[in-house]
């Protein structure tokens, strides 16, 4: 089965700025590669063979750098958005989605197997799965617990929270396209809840390998200077 993915290139990187007000986030470097090629490289090794790139802010710059993916020995196109759709509102502009596909954000950098991914959603007949990671949150407050009239009834130093989060990367099946208005900013939260309030089951993924979401100046400094340590995990075939 031929494998299409879609990577959402549209966003304008605001909280990565000073650095985004030059290049797109997802062209934003890691040693010899950015952040999209590290992408496009991972989905070509997993059998990815189309990769549409749903693309707004400095499109022409993104265009320019990956062409047709010929370089890749993957086919690239290109969605352009006339308007901010947010994340899931950009599928509606791609006429010739196939019944499942990749969609995900294109600032991730994850040791993630692409290809089971996809394979396990198909397999199991999801109309939506999302890839998940468990991250910890530390309280560096001592927490009280109250009760409706506001007496102490427990107390918790620093406590660590764990939540599950979802890491930007999802398996959709065509169906999803219903639920989505055209010609709207409609992004992931509203999905979820419009299919929580349909009723519709959405698989959840845990993933406890690497996965990193460059959002702020902080994380992509961290990611600079582990990803020479990392370079060989993400991209094995270099």
């Amino acid at each position: 089965m031929s494998k299409r993915a879609v990577i959402l290139a549209g966003g304008k990187g605001t909280r990565l700025r000073p650095y985004t007000a030059v290049l797109p986030k997802p062209l934003m470097p890691l040693g010899d590669y950015s952040i999209l090629e590290i992408i496009i490289r991972q989905l070509a090794g997993f059998g990815f063979t189309h990769i549409t790139m749903a693309v707004n802010h400095q499109a022409d710059i993104i265009q320019a750098l990956y062409g047709d993916g010929y370089k890749w020995k993957v086919k690239i196109d290109y969605s352009l958005e006339n308007q901010p759709l947010s994340t899931m509102g950009p599928l509606k502009l791609i006429p010739d989605l196939p019944d499942d596909f990749l969609v995900m954000n294109g600032d991730i950098l994850t040791d993630l197997n692409y290809g089971d991914f996809f394979n396990t959603h198909v397999a199991e007949k999801q109309i939506f799965s999302i890839s998940s990671h468990k991250r910890e949150h530390k309280v560096d407050y001592g927490v009280l617990i109250t009760d409706e009239k506001n007496s102490l009834t427990g107390f918790e130093e620093k406590p660590v929270y764990s939540f599950c989060v979802s890491m930007g990367i999802y398996m959709v099946n065509r169906k999803i396209l219903d639920f989505i208005p055209d010609n709207k900013p409609f992004g992931f939260d509203h999905l979820m809840l419009k299919l929580i309030s349909e009723r519709q089951k959405v698989a959840v993924r845990d993933h406890d390998g690497y996965w990193f979401d460059i959002g702020r100046p902080d994380d992509y400094m961290k990611v600079l200077d582990e990803f020479d340590a990392l370079k060989n995990k993400l991209l094995p075939n270099g």
